[in-house]
């Protein structure tokens, strides 16, 4: 069952060795043609052009769970979406786009002036995600995915906008907010907001 409503308060931040394992199991359960560990570590330890992070849900105050992941491939002056995974229970929440525009504005920061990547033909959901923040079809890799041979829209955005990424960030933060605060019972002159999603922790 996907879960529809997840109060807790996650982050996004860098990847870590120690996250390898959680994040391949979000790979399998997403992808026919799943990571494995010794990918994940080769874009942690040798491959410096890589932007790894993951979106880590507080489940109680001692505990925290990864529940997506996103690489980015740094390549001259793209940015190459090279996977992007939520687990199953937290789809359809934000968590995908956030992690996306997360890495758009890092890697725009790091001189990446457009962005591409490759998605199932048949991947309608996740078309729709990327046509959101300005994506294009600009061609397509015949019979790219090796398990059922289907095609690969190749997806473009350029140039990236750097004023405009955050401008989006902003706003997905406002939305947060207000949707917390909706939830939340009505306190006078001591209620503080609190946004669903924090963008770091150390």
């Amino acid at each position: 069952m996907i879960a529809q409503n997840h109060p807790q308060p996650y982050v996004i931040r860098r990847m870590r060795l120690e996250d390898i394992s959680e994040v391949v199991k979000i790979d399998q359960a997403s992808f026919s043609l799943p990571w494995p560990e010794s990918a994940y570590e080769y874009e942690l330890k040798r491959n410096q052009n890589s932007l790894v992070y993951v979106a880590e849900m507080e489940v109680n105050p001692s505990q925290w769970r990864i529940i997506g992941v996103i690489v980015v491939w740094l390549i001259v002056d793209e940015a190459h979406i090279a996977t992007l995974a939520v687990h199953p229970e937290y789809r359809n929440q934000g968590v995908a786009q956030k992690l996306l525009l997360y890495s758009l504005i890092q890697s725009t920061k790091r001189g990446a002036q457009k962005a591409t990547l490759e998605v199932r033909e048949n991947n309608l959901v996740a078309q729709h995600l990327y046509q959101r923040f300005g994506f294009q079809t600009v061609g397509r890799r015949k019979q790219y995915y090796r398990d059922n041979n289907e095609d690969a829209l190749i997806m473009t955005i350029a140039p990236l906008n750097l004023a405009h990424l955050q401008s989006l960030w902003e706003t997905i933060e406002n939305q947060n907010e207000r949707e917390n605060e909706d939830k939340q019972p009505h306190k006078k002159d001591s209620y503080v907001r609190k946004s669903l999603w924090k963008p770091n922790r150390n």
